[in-house]
């Protein structure tokens, strides 16, 4: 119920009904500790919250640019950090590693034994408990990531806040996402996939299946192991994703995370 009041009262913001603004502040905060996702999985399908998205929006409308401190220099922005003024005994209770150079915004949740390395966190994005999030890797708005995962160095992963109704990118439990790889655009990736290294993926890749020669886009199937190819186009070969096995146990020996990193 409290979740259908906020989006009755963000849509009469949105469209001129009101004047009201603390339900901006109430999902910005709900989405800050982890209440509410801007996608959510209903029937076994994903389905975009565009009133979260809209109230994120609104957030940028409504706030005013401040000078912000940050690592020893000053920033000037309209999102505060997630952890500003945070203190040891925050950082206890959150439950997560956030090593110098890690910028996480505001309105992210971040989980428990999460670590961040130096990368970037932007705003609504959600990050599920003992996932990896390495070096100078980005993990764009409103993007889904879940638990168990390694996200290594200098990997993109794409952030969405225009259109309302476009899907972010949902990166599923157990996944492994190779150094700079990027995937965008939406695409999902399900439970427990590897992508290998130098992989890119957004929603117009062609994914093709080495054993099937079937030829799918947007989505990386339960445990499929990727790797960047090519495929023929005329007279020029374009980039392709390929899925060349499913995950086995030396796959998951490989590519699993290790506890003694975590928090």
């Amino acid at each position: 119920m409290l979740e259908e009041n906020l989006r009755i009262e963000v849509e009469n913001l949105w469209e001129g009904r009101s004047n009201d603004t603390s339900c901006i502040e109430k999902i910005m905060d709900a989405l800050n500790n982890g209440k509410i996702r801007v996608t959510g999985k209903i029937n076994g399908k994903y389905i975009v919250n565009e009133y979260v998205k809209k109230a994120i929006l609104l957030y940028f409308k409504h706030s005013k640019s401040k000078v912000m401190e940050y690592g020893g220099t000053s920033c000037f922005d309209k999102v505060p950090l997630k952890t500003t003024n945070w203190t040891e005994g925050d950082f206890i209770n959150a439950g997560f590693r956030a090593v110098p150079g890690a910028i996480i915004r505001y309105s992210a949740h971040i989980a428990k034994s999460v670590v961040i390395m130096q990368a970037f966190v932007n705003v609504g994005a959600f990050i599920d408990e003992g996932t990896m999030i390495d070096t100078y890797s980005l993990v764009g708005s409103c993007a889904q990531i879940g638990k168990r995962c390694h996200i290594s160095a200098g990997v993109n992963i794409g952030g969405v806040l225009e259109p309302l109704q476009a899907n972010p990118v949902i990166i599923g439990d157990n996944c492994f996402i190779g150094a700079g790889s990027s995937v965008m655009e939406g695409v999902i990736v399900e439970e427990g996939a590897v992508v290998s290294t130098g992989v890119h993926l957004t929603a117009s890749t062609k994914i093709l299946d080495k054993a099937s020669g079937e030829i799918t886009y947007g989505k990386i199937p339960s445990y499929s192991v990727v790797v960047p190819g090519m495929y023929p186009s005329g007279n020029v070969n374009l980039s392709c994703a390929v899925i060349v096995k499913k995950s086995d146990a030396e796959t998951r020996k490989k590519t699993s995370v290790n506890d003694l990193l975590r928090f």
